[in-house]
């Protein structure tokens, strides 16, 4: 496998173990002699010319020893400052160590594509099961996807940040699916309820926040069993995204199973939309009600449906708001103090806030 699926900070973890045992200079090079990573970090970046080519086992050269990674991978090769036992040992140990980074983050990476393709639908669903057995992948344990979205312009250090937060492990993941978007697929216990999510969610956002002064809306699918549904955990993020930036824009946390109606009205065509408010407002159009008295309906909404304490949270007296109320009746013909009547003229509103986002 290439360099370039190889960070060289992956590398030079190893070697900042490996500087407080040896007092001695270790480093990797790839097959080109340049330095990928050493315990003197001047070296790091430049050419060692000295490097043998095509190299299969140990060799001491000009008072250094060198090492290909075990299993013939020779792209990468290990060198030892002196030519003695100890550097020999040393040389054994640190390409073993090295080997064993380079094998997790293989594996690592390739799981990550194979958990890719599966969100973005780049994989035949018989295909999934057969890639995740070669990975030796557990794909029967319950995850939620988490999409983070990031608001204004991008920075990929969103991901450094999210990766410190959930470290490479066996079963979370981190997935960079666009310029602004990242997923993080998390493994969840049995009880794990929505909940638990947002404050998870809320965490990501409070240390983006606070770290790269990034804002970000977070939206979470719901929790599948196995590896197949992530596809579906996701879409769902993206859902809970997308509507919550239509019906409550304000909001930054938003979970799949708490979009209620909002979710549907969003799947209609606009032209069922539009063909609802007119059969709604046959009187008169949504447009003719004035700012305040759409105020005191959302006032009523938020209130319950209850005359007293709307009118003491506006600071108008009961009548007032009766004389409102019957305003709104007489221009719509809905009545809000039936419930009924109040449920259309709440869906109304929606229908017409999603399509005014969509340009209708």
């Amino acid at each position: 496998m290439g360099v370039s699926l190889l960070p060289s900070k992956i590398f030079q973890s190893v070697m900042l173990q490996i500087k407080d045992a040896i007092q001695r200079v270790v480093g990797v090079t790839d097959e080109t002699g340049v330095v990928l990573a050493c315990t003197s970090l001047g070296d790091i970046g430049r050419v060692r010319e000295d490097i043998p080519l095509g190299v299969s086992h140990m060799t001491v050269i000009n008072g250094f020893t060198f090492k290909p990674l075990p299993g013939g991978q020779s792209d990468f090769i290990v060198f030892v400052e002196g030519d003695d036992e100890i550097a020999a040992a040393a040389c054994h140990m640190a390409a073993v160590a090295l080997s064993g980074a380079k094998s997790f983050y293989d594996e690592k990476h390739d799981k990550m594509v194979l958990i890719k393709k599966i969100l973005t639908d780049n994989i035949l669903p018989g295909d999934i099961y057969a890639h995740a057995r070669e990975l030796h992948f557990e794909g029967d344990i319950q995850r939620a996807v988490l999409l983070i979205h990031q608001l204004g312009s991008a920075d990929t250090s969103v991901i450094d940040v999210l990766q410190s937060l959930f470290p490479a492990g066996k079963n979370d993941f981190v997935i960079s699916i666009n310029e602004s978007d990242v997923a993080l697929v998390k493994e969840v216990q049995g009880d794990t309820a929505p909940d638990d999510l947002m404050k998870l969610a809320a965490a990501i956002s409070e240390t983006i926040g606070n770290d790269l002064y990034i804002k970000t809306v977070i939206g979470i699918g719901t929790v599948v069993n196995n590896i197949r549904d992530l596809a579906a955990s996701f879409k769902e993020a993206q859902t809970a995204i997308d509507v919550g930036q239509v019906f409550d824009p304000e909001e930054h946390i938003i979970h799949y199973e708490t979009l209620g109606i909002g979710r549907l009205i969003y799947q209609l065509p606009t032209t069922m939309c539009e063909m609802f408010l007119s059969e709604v407002f046959k009187k008169n159009t949504i447009e003719s009600l004035d700012q305040e008295t759409l105020f005191t309906i959302l006032k009523f909404f938020e209130n319950n449906l209850n005359v007293s304490e709307t009118s003491r949270k506006l600071f108008v007296h009961r009548n007032t708001l009766v004389y409102r109320i019957e305003k709104i009746k007489k221009l719509t013909g809905l009545d809000l103090r039936e419930f009924d009547h109040a449920i259309i003229f709440k869906v109304a509103l929606m229908v017409k806030q999603y399509l005014a986002t969509q340009g209708v």
